[in-house]
């Protein structure tokens, strides 16, 4: 605020204004007692209440003075006493929580204003108001009512009939008052309640404006039309695993449970994020991007669940960023909505709301028939070699890539389904660079990035293409975190900002290994055998149907084995192998390059072939040249020099 400006002086003002009544509000408690002096007091009995504008109102009788005996329903009212309207700011009407016959005590400064054409005085400046209870009864009545939550209605003022600009006849004025709802839920049967027309079809084009006016309880009569930019799972929080949707658990995306969430943003640019139900299986959030992306919707029955800032969660203001800033101007709060008055030269947001819904289930109402939003924004697809060029850090990319080999995270101590997934993918634009670019490029899946059963699947059936949308660039590594999807098909509508996006049609090579090769990446290895290590040479059975390798002793017959997963004996089990194998690398000279081999690879068909020819002596594998085989890199240690690696089998 400028030193010394209006906004600072009225700031000030406020804050003494609330000081002032939160300590008047403290004596009043600590002295057990309504305040001795009366002069001024203006002392009213509620008649009726209703909000308008998030002003409650109430009608009330006023009282020449408190009955000290009498409760509030036994006190004698004049009917010649004045009626008067009260105004109660939401704040006093909470501490108050007022309610039809209850006596107000509303002490200095409050202030009466007459109104032309009324004959209803309006009482404002109630700031220090005072509920009386006056007897064991209404107190008694008092702890009742506060166990339930009370109905007031709300009056709905349209701006165009404030300020007469669609020249509104007099029946709407009529019809004015009728435009009443509940402001809590009701408890009765929802096919017995049913709103006001006018009050479903009030829409507004402003997330904040609601949340303001409506409070973090949350709306039912006023909608809020937004943008959907994405559409997303997010991973349920351990609280939800328990529950179940209807007559349906939770889904179990290999133990996860998930809840689909929308990206929406407002005619102003301000984003927020709904959480909607929980899905029954994570194979409809491909349907779900391609009908919903892009459209507009009505957000309504929301609630906030949380109100949230850029440094409490980077993942999604990551995210906000990479949709920033609108690809059309967007309307500017408190300025004319004429189009030379909208602009894009806006700060990018720097909190986000998390909304909800209020009962359990909803049906989204998207009307996919709608043209695409002008301000929706696709994602932009790169090629790999451009987003390996992105300087920034935490930044939001989509590529479509070819993914090459699968690894999961050996830690053991996490359960499998929590395990951090590693993709090495390829494209055209790192296929086609000759030198200073690796050819493939190694993706971080977390844990916290929901997968389709159709992507975990593909991945471990084939070598599938997969668009991966909105992954997260930073510090020389790709990661798919929460708000991360994948796909197996392409979205409808994607910009590709000129990238090369052309499918792989030759073999796929690997980088060689060298003196650059980092640990837990991919690569080609060629060089001479040099050494068998025996020591560490070892054999186990599998079983021939499923291939699993932890077979037990069969308790019937103990010299028989028996699989767990196919529940049956096992009698002409596969004996698999593992040896490790020294090579001398050209490209290592100085290094002791180690290479664990299994059953059915490629060097270990070799060698066991070598050795079968030559009965089982070692000596007659030294030497051998092998190349190229696919490797996964486990180690590489300058003390000493040495790179652990793995023989692979590409998808």
């Amino acid at each position: 605020l400028c030193r010394g400006g209006l906004a600072e002086r009225l700031c000030r003002l406020q804050n003494r204004e609330r000081s002032a009544i939160s300590f008047w509000r403290h004596q009043c408690i600590s002295d057990d007692k309504i305040p001795s002096d009366k002069s001024g007091v203006l002392i009213v009995k509620i008649l009726e209440i209703f909000e308008e504008c998030t002003i409650q109102v109430a009608i009330c009788q006023q009282l020449e003075q408190s009955p000290a005996a009498l409760s509030p329903e036994d006190a004698l009212i004049n009917a010649e006493e004045p009626i008067l309207k009260v105004l109660f700011t939401r704040e006093t009407a909470a501490h108050l929580k007022s309610r039809p016959q209850d006596v107000i005590h509303i002490y200095p400064p409050w202030q009466k204003l007459l109104l032309q054409n009324s004959d209803v005085p309006v009482i404002m400046n109630t700031y220090f108001s005072q509920k009386v209870l006056l007897s064991e009864h209404s107190e008694a009545r008092e702890k009742t009512y506060g166990l339930t939550k009370m109905l007031i209605k709300k009056n709905i003022i349209s701006l165009a009939q404030t300020f007469r600009l669609d020249d509104l006849d007099d029946k709407l004025h009529q019809e004015s008052s009728d435009n009443q709802v509940p402001c809590a839920p009701q408890t009765h049967n929802n096919s017995g309640s049913k709103q006001h027309p006018s009050a479903l079809s009030a829409v507004n084009d402003s997330l904040l404006e609601m949340v303001e006016s409506q409070g973090a309880v949350g709306w039912r009569e006023v909608q809020v039309r937004v943008v959907i930019q994405r559409v997303y799972c997010l991973p349920a929080r351990e609280g939800h695993r328990s529950h179940t949707q209807g007559n349906k658990p939770l889904l179990s995306n290999g133990g996860m449970f998930c809840r689909l969430c929308l990206l929406v943003q407002d005619a102003y640019g301000m984003f927020s994020e709904v959480q909607l139900q929980f899905l029954s299986s994570t194979d409809d959030i491909e349907q779900y991007c391609r009908r919903w992306e892009g459209k507009s919707y009505c957000l309504a029955g929301m609630k906030i669940l949380q109100r949230t800032t850029r440094g409490r969660a980077l993942g999604l203001f990551s995210l906000i960023d990479s949709l920033w800033p609108p690809v059309v101007p967007v309307k500017v709060p408190g300025q004319s909505q004429d189009s030379e008055m909208m602009t894009t030269n806006l700060p990018p947001p720097s909190f986000c709301y998390i909304l909800t819904v209020q009962s359990g289930e909803i049906h989204v109402e998207v009307d996919e028939e709608e043209q695409i939003s002008n301000l929706y924004q696709p994602p932009a697809v790169h090629g790999l070699k451009e987003i390996l060029g992105i300087n920034g850090c935490n930044e939001r990319c989509s590529f479509w890539a070819q993914v090459l080999y699968r690894r999961l995270q050996s830690k053991h101590s996490v359960p499998v389904d929590q395990r951090e997934m590693l993709l090495f993918v390829t494209d055209s634009t790192l296929q086609n660079v000759v030198h200073g670019i690796p050819k493939v490029v190694a993706v971080s899946v977390t844990a916290s990035c929901v997968l389709s059963m159709e992507v975990t699947e593909a991945l471990s059936a084939g070598s599938p293409l997969v668009f991966f949308k909105d992954a997260l660039w930073g510090n020389g590594r790709i990661i798919c975190v929460e708000r991360t999807v994948l796909l197996l098909q392409k979205p409808l509508l994607c910009s590709a900002a000129g990238a090369d996006l052309s499918e792989l049609t030759g073999p796929v090579r690997l980088d060689e290994l060298d003196s650059t090769t980092q640990a837990n990446s991919i690569c080609a290895l060629r060089g001479t055998v040099v050494g068998v290590n025996e020591s560490t040479a070892f054999s186990w059975p599998t079983c021939n149907r499923c291939g699993n390798g932890k077979l037990e002793l069969c308790p019937q017959d103990r010299e028989l084995l028996y699989c767990n997963q196919c529940s049956e004996v096992v009698t002409t089990p596969v004996l698999k192998m593992q040896l490790e194998v020294f090579l001398s690398c050209p490209s290592r000279s100085q290094s002791t390059v180690k290479v664990k081999v299994w059953h059915e690879m490629t060097l270990f068909v070799l060698l066991t072939m070598l050795l079968f020819l030559q009965t089982y002596e070692v000596q007659s594998v030294l030497g051998k040249e092998v190349g190229l085989l696919n490797c996964y890199v486990h180690s590489v240690t300058s003390h000493p020099n040495c790179v652990v690696l793995e023989e692979i089998v590409l998808l």
